[in-house]
This record gives structure tokens, sequence and C-alpha cells, in this order.
């Protein structure tokens, strides 16, 4: 008998501490990925990429086996100025005929205690992969009112342009992050 009961227990508790698979919620636009970029030192151009999707895995009893891939669709950057958005997608900044997405894969998750974490990964875009990291915060999770289960972030990143071989050079681009996850 107590075999069976330490089975049990065992196979259980394997289930339970396993991370959870969510699909980034970008239908409900419960997701978004913006930028800010130095305008030649003046002041600051802001914007968004409007198309992008993606999936991660999370548990919070461990949350170093969490992982997170966002594939974004270059094409789709808006900085609310449509002759501005063709500039940034032609060959001087994103290239997008050549580079229509970028992509970014994790590859290690640091809990920093507190709901913080440190999401090390690589980031492809313009054909270069480069390493990044995001700093995050835990916003929530729980169940929704549709019976689903979510869990969200907010995070920021910085990556230089030169690092990417972008033609024009304005130095860092700033990202914030807003991810909310539906658990599949």
């Amino acid at each position: 008998m107590k075999k069976i009961v330490l089975a049990t227990t065992l196979i259980a508790s394997s289930f339970f501490s396993q991370a959870a698979d969510y699909v980034i919620d970008t239908k409900g636009a419960h997701a978004s990925i913006n930028f800010k970029v130095s305008h030649m030192g003046f002041s600051y151009v802001s914007g968004r990429f409007n198309n992008f999707d993606g999936t991660f895995s999370y548990d919070a009893a461990n949350v170093a086996a969490s992982k997170i891939t966002v594939n974004i669709d270059a094409t789709s950057v808006d900085s609310n100025h449509a002759k501005r958005d063709k500039h940034i997608r032609d060959d001087d900044f994103l290239d997008t005929d050549k580079f229509g997405t970028a992509k970014f894969v994790s590859t290690k998750v640091t809990d920093k205690g507190d709901g913080k974490l440190a999401i090390e990964g690589n980031l492809t875009m313009h054909g270069v992969t480069k390493p990044m990291q995001i700093d995050a915060v835990k916003i929530g999770e729980g169940k929704d009112p549709w019976g689903g289960y979510r869990v969200g972030f907010s995070g920021s990143a910085v990556i230089s342009m030169a690092d990417f071989g972008l033609k024009k050079d304005f130095g860092d681009v700033t990202f914030d992050l807003i991810i909310e996850g539906k658990r599949l």
C-alpha cells in the first residue's frame, strides 16, 4: 500500500510541477511590442509592431524551466506616420524585402525574486542573431472569466542598431513589452 501511495504522489507531483504552455494573446490585443529610438538626438520616435505571435512555457515553481519564442512580422512596423514607416521598412533600416521577420528565442530564464525575471535569449533581426536580455516582471496569473487560465508579464530590453548591421544607426532601441498568455 505504501508503494502505491508513494508512486501516486511521485506521479502527481511530477505532473503538477511541469511548466504549462501558453500562446501569446495577440488576437485579443492583450500583448504588445512597442519601441522607442532617438530621432537624430532631438527627440524620440516611438512605434510598435502590429503583427507578431509566439508561445511560452511557464511554471512559477520552476521559473528556470521557462521558455519563450516570439515571431515578429517586421513589415508591420507602425510609427503612426506612413512615409516614415516606409523608410523604416527600406534597406536603410529593417530591409523587410529581404528580412521580413524577426525572432526572439529564450536561452535562459532567471528568477530574480518578487516576480522579477531576467530572460536571456537570441534576437534574430535583419539577418543577424545577437544575444539580448529582457528584464521582466510578472503582472499576475489566474483563471479568466471564460474558463481559461492566463499569465501576464511586462518587460523591457535595449538593443543597439549597429549590432544588427543597419545602414542608418541612431543608437539604441528600447523595447517595452506586454505579454499575456492563454494556457493551451
